[in-house]
């Protein structure tokens, strides 16, 4: 017998139950899933053809959503020299030789793949270095402590690969969740 023939005949066997115009038939509920009709049809009508066409085609899917999402992880690195809160005190004197230490404007953002290491520094206040050499520090929200970044953070990565002050939040190991309101580079104030 011919293999295409296997494949058509439970198609033809169904054909006639399609057309069968018999006694009344008990509906079915409606949550039973099938595209079968629940009166008799008759076969001056399509709705047979209708009824076999709607059971044998798959319903719609369902939809579908994937997303990706990437969280960076910064490490802590010790500066070069440790950092101490006190050295960005304005009545703050360094020994002698010691080099002195002030805050200056920067830009909103930080580029994230630019941080190499954090250091708590007190209070709200965390350093960052960067790749480029400079030192930054950033301002956490009031009540978030620094502290509870010892062990580095995470961050989620954003399109634009940046970490700006307001929109994106580091998240510590121990769960503290905290917006950055405020970046400042650090540079050795020239005598």
């Amino acid at each position: 017998m011919n293999p295409l023939a296997h494949l058509l005949a439970p198609l033809v066997l169904m054909l006639p139950t399609a057309f069968a115009v018999e006694d009344a038939r008990v509906p079915l509920p409606a949550d039973a899933g099938l595209a079968v009709p629940a009166a008799p049809v008759s076969r001056a009508s399509n709705e047979g053809l209708q009824a076999l066409a709607d059971y044998i085609h798959p319903a719609p899917a369902q939809q579908v959503r994937i997303e990706e999402r990437i969280t960076i992880r910064i490490a802590p690195r010790p500066a070069p020299m440790p950092i101490m809160p006190s050295m960005f005190a304005p009545d703050f004197e360094p020994q002698p030789g010691m080099p002195r230490y002030r805050e200056k404007k920067m830009g909103k953002c930080v580029p994230v793949a630019g941080i190499i290491g954090v250091q708590p520094a007190g209070g709200n206040r965390l350093i960052m270095m960067l790749r480029d050499r400079r030192t930054v520090s950033a301002a956490l929200s009031k009540s978030c402590q620094a502290q509870a970044y010892y062990s580095g953070f995470l961050v989620a990565k954003n399109a634009d690969g940046m970490i700006c002050q307001g929109r994106d939040q580091l998240l510590a190991r121990n769960g503290t969740n905290c917006t950055v309101t405020g970046f400042r580079q650090i540079v050795e104030q020239g005598d």
